[in-house]
């Protein structure tokens, strides 16, 4: 895994926003995984910028949500799908037949639903990136500690450290749904590139068990170390817990000045 450390969140963005821009200009109909959550929206905020001031055009890209809660309105303002609506679908020209995000009340049995998000992906090619965040717990999606390392989409009960974390979403005396879907962790590892966002100080101890520790289910995004193309875009904070970061932090330089790329650059 290739860990990039920028001196703080904006830079994270724009280094974000640099590979997104270019998977899109050097392969137009890409299929892009969307993460919601608080990281990634100045990244989407960047790509806005870029939409309306350097004519990034995403009219042939497709757009795949990776999770959102159950039994929410898909309007609630906390809902995934209405996060990347608002911070980006409704502001660049996606074309609204390539967009495919999972829905809060699916109708009907939920692995059959889940098994069509994965058809779906199956359908246009596969995942060329997966943008995530990172959980406080070590969550990617809606994955959480102990779930299943080889699973697809899938329904998952939320575990209360992220109930909690995500309580400011929703108003006072709104209870938090107990419930989501989420791509699995096989789904994402099947994303033929992985950018993993994560800035500030509460996310670092999972970053640093996710970086340097085992790869295990109790902590998800560990198996990200398994992919032979994902890279973790850290701010300074983030990246406190990393026992090599200056390591880190040298490779990335060495190769950025010989113009060699890591795979994840590419």
């Amino acid at each position: 895994m290739l860990v990039l450390i920028e001196p703080h969140a904006d830079a994270v963005s724009r280094r974000a926003a640099d590979l997104v821009e270019g998977l899109i200009r050097a392969k137009p109909d890409c299929v892009i995984g969307l993460a919601a959550g608080a990281t990634p929206l100045g990244l989407y905020a960047e790509l806005v910028r870029r939409h309306l001031e350097n004519a990034l055009d995403f009219s042939r890209v497709t757009a795949i949500g990776l999770d959102d809660y159950l039994d929410l309105s898909p309007d609630h303002p906390a809902a995934c799908g209405c996060i990347l609506r608002r911070a980006l679908i409704s502001r660049v020209n996606l074309d609204p037949a390539r967009i495919h995000l999972l829905d809060t009340n699916p109708q009907g049995d939920l692995q059959t639903y889940c098994a069509a998000h994965e058809a779906r992906i199956e359908a246009v090619g596969g995942l060329d990136l997966q943008i995530l965040g990172l959980g406080v717990n070590g969550h990617i999606g809606f994955n959480e500690p102990g779930c299943s390392l080889a699973a697809r989409t899938h329904p998952v009960a939320l575990r209360a450290r992220t109930r909690i974390t995500n309580g400011p979403l929703f108003v006072t005396g709104q209870e938090v749904p107990k419930m989501a879907m989420t791509m699995g962790v096989a789904t994402i590892l099947s994303a033929r590139r992985i950018m993993l966002l994560a800035t500030g100080p509460s996310k670092a101890e999972a970053v640093a068990k996710a970086v340097e520790g085992p790869v295990t289910a109790m902590l998800p995004a560990s198996a990200l170390q398994l992919h032979p193309d994902a890279m973790m875009l850290l701010d300074s904070a983030a990246a406190e817990g990393l026992s090599l970061k200056e390591d880190y932090r040298a490779e990335a330089a060495v190769l950025l000045e010989r113009g060699t790329r890591h795979p994840a650059q590419a």
